[in-house]
């Protein structure tokens, strides 16, 4: 009986060798001018949110425009967003993972780096909204002195489990499949001084059957552990809202929809960056096009329950014939104050993925990377949408402000930006991007059979 195999995701002319220097040609070799433009930008947008953050914490919360009732701001905007992105990493990796999705080796990498720089972004913004940063460890419940408890009855509090859980396993699971790869680069790197440091990463790896036994037992261990946070950590977000009485959080779609707006806007990212990575470090035989429409399918599916989501929250507004959930949904978001807000999302999220469902438009780079960065542009003014327009006005309308952030709203969240491009360009610079055992163990050798198969049968 006849093996069925996927088809190829790489070339047939591809060898073992091959493959360790063209993915590692990044560590040895000098960068090329994308990387040196690249870390440019993201230090200087750095330095910009290090300024910001420097003058809030001298000066005060009141050069934000914070205003009641929207005292969220988007300094919470900010935390959604970034907890989304971190999403998709671990779908890539754990999820697909699981189902033996072979299209994920090139791109499981970047996108567990991208969870643990997206997740530090995002806790940057909950310390600095607190206003005291420097008692933000009264968020963790501990014995002490002042018979202080953190009230385990507030979202706010299963935000520091979840996330910090998240990322914790997040970690482990990322370092873990790393292992075998820094053991490569490690044996191949031409100085000493950093081949005792890759050495010490790498765990004195020496890749004996031993070794890949609890490899493999570990990786899947982890995979099986992340798998329920891919599903729980927005839904603990989404918590923050759908469990208060605020006109336009109080929605029970608000879990399942955040998910799927979560990995929505997480795969964008990773087309967005691995763009630049594809053609920065000349990865074109690793990060194919096959890969990138896959990942752009993925987006078309999750666009679909999003716009779902969309319609749900307006026509239950619509037929629950209630004044205060029809001002909120419909008028203050389409057709008020903040109809600039509603219908970008509109464009960016519904109908712009919409391209995708043409194989030209998920086959070419130029309007691949276009989309993503309009989608998540979209996804940011979502969680904006969410947030400040459900607060601006509420029950009592002389509490009714209009909110507009400040410079500093937008230097903080710039900042962000450059904290996130600087991590994974460093990553890119010392790391391989690419996991290389993962793709050898997809390659077709010479004579056409898998090379993962071949090695089993052996």
């Amino acid at each position: 009986m006849a093996l069925t195999v996927d088809p190829p995701l790489y070339r047939a002319d591809l060898t073992l060798t091959q493959v360790n220097k063209d993915i590692t040609a990044a560590i040895f070799r000098r960068p090329n001018a994308y990387w040196f433009v690249g870390m440019c930008i993201s230090l200087s947008c750095l330095c910009i949110g290090a300024v910001v953050v420097w003058i809030q914490l001298h000066v005060g919360m009141g050069l934000l425009g914070l205003k009641r009732p929207g005292m969220w701001g988007t300094y919470i905007v900010d935390f959604v967003f970034w907890v989304g992105i971190a999403h998709a990493g671990t779908l890539i990796s754990a999820i697909l993972f699981l189902f033996r999705q072979r299209w994920r080796t090139a791109i499981n990498r970047s996108a567990e780096a991208m969870t643990i720089f997206a997740v530090m972004c995002a806790g940057l913004f909950p310390l600095l909204h607190i206003g005291r940063t420097l008692i933000a460890y009264w968020l963790i419940p501990y014995p002490n002195s002042r018979h202080l408890w953190v009230n385990f009855r507030s979202p706010l509090i299963w935000d520091v489990f979840a996330v910090s859980t998240y990322t914790i396993i997040s970690l482990l699971f990322w370092y873990q499949g790393m292992i075998p790869d820094l053991a490569t680069v490690r044996d191949m790197h031409p100085k000493p001084f950093a081949r005792k440091v890759y050495g010490i990463f790498s765990q004195r790896w020496k890749g004996t059957a031993r070794d890949w036994h609890h490899y493999e037992a570990a990786y899947g261990l982890f995979a099986a552990i992340a798998t329920p946070l891919v599903l729980s950590v927005h839904s603990v977000v989404s918590s923050d809202f759908a469990v208060s009485s605020v006109p336009g959080w109080h929605d029970t779609i608000f879990p399942p929809y955040f998910v799927a707006g979560a990995i929505f806007s997480g795969f964008a990212m990773v087309i967005t960056v691995l763009t630049v990575v594809r053609k920065a470090f000349n990865l074109e035989d690793y990060l194919t096009i096959d890969h990138m429409e896959l990942m752009a399918k993925i987006i078309l599916a999750t666009s679909m329950i999003v716009s779902y989501g969309y319609i749900v929250e307006v026509f239950m507004a619509w037929y629950s014939e209630n004044p205060v959930e029809n001002h909120v949904y419909i008028w203050i978001r389409f057709f008020g104050p903040y109809l600039w807000a509603g219908w970008t999302i509109t464009f960016c999220n519904c109908i712009a993925p919409l391209i995708f469902w043409f194989r030209f438009a998920r086959r070419n780079m130029v309007i691949l990377f276009i989309t993503s960065i309009i989608i998540n542009i979209g996804m940011w003014f979502e969680r904006y949408v969410i947030i400040v327009t459900s607060l601006s006005q509420d029950f009592i309308p002389t509490n009714w402000r209009y909110f507009a952030p400040t410079i500093y709203d937008v230097g903080t969240f710039i900042g962000s930006l450059g904290l996130f491009f600087t991590m994974f360009m460093l990553f890119a610079r010392f790391v391989p991007v690419i996991a290389i055992s993962e793709v050898k163990s997809v390659l077709r050798n010479p004579v056409g059979e898998p090379a993962a198969l071949e090695k089993t049968h052996a």
